[in-house]
């Protein structure tokens, strides 16, 4: 079995910086954020505390394949804004994080070296204010198992250290756990083990526990 990256980096919550450069104000917003879907509130979040600006500059990154993010120069030249602060979200080594750049003109062109200096520095400055965290990937475990067994499974699941993120009880006991993704297969097999009062080297990918269904959730 290969190396299962399961983590990332992320900003813990949201924070703001301010570069100037030639009469001209960069405001630099950093959020944390889990789906493209939260990029137009975000947005409109930012035009309503500055309507009067001039440009609304933005780069995020999602998830840790690399090919999941955006840049957007709105109406600056070309490259010379989201560019840079995309950059910096890879400087940090950050994802799941939007970062726009509101722009007050103050009346003299910067070039687009300068303009590319200013966003990379205004978004560099937020970041640095930002306290970075590690995050998980996990998979959902869910569980589905009938009253008389409730007590020895739920027991099991506790000496396992195992997540419980929901639990339903109704005709069936369904129980939902969180697995971090490279510790799925070890846990799985240590707890077929323990239901199943058997080694671990007793138990296979394929082997089935007759009182418990266990389906795993993919992504």
């Amino acid at each position: 079995m290969g190396l299962i990256i399961d983590f990332f980096h992320t900003i813990a919550s949201s924070v703001e910086a301010e570069y100037k450069e030639k009469n001209s104000k960069f405001l630099a917003f950093a959020f944390p954020i889990q789906s493209v879907n939260q990029l137009e509130e975000i947005l409109t979040t930012v035009k309503s505390i500055h309507p009067k600006a001039r440009h609304y500059c933005y780069a995020y990154r999602l998830g840790i394949t690399d090919d999941n993010y955006r840049m957007n120069d709105d109406g600056e030249p070309s490259g010379t804004a989201g560019k840079p602060i995309y950059g910096q979200l890879l400087s940090f080594g950050i994802t799941d994080t939007i970062v726009v750049v509101v722009r007050y003109f103050g009346g003299t062109k910067l070039g687009a070296s300068g303009l590319i200096t200013a966003y990379k520095e205004a978004t560099k400055m937020a970041l640095s204010e930002a306290e970075i965290i590690e995050k998980f990937i996990s998979n959902l475990v869910i569980l589905n198992f009938g009253y008389d067994q409730m007590g020895q499974i739920l027991n099991d699941i506790k000496e396992l250290d195992i997540e419980i993120i929901d639990k339903v009880f109704e005709l069936d006991c369904i129980v939902v756990l969180s697995i971090r993704k490279s510790l799925l297969h070890d846990k799985l097999t240590l707890l077929k083990a323990k239901l199943l009062n058997k080694s671990i080297e007793e138990i296979h990918e394929d082997t089935i526990i007759d009182f418990c269904e266990i389906e795993i959730v993919e992504d």
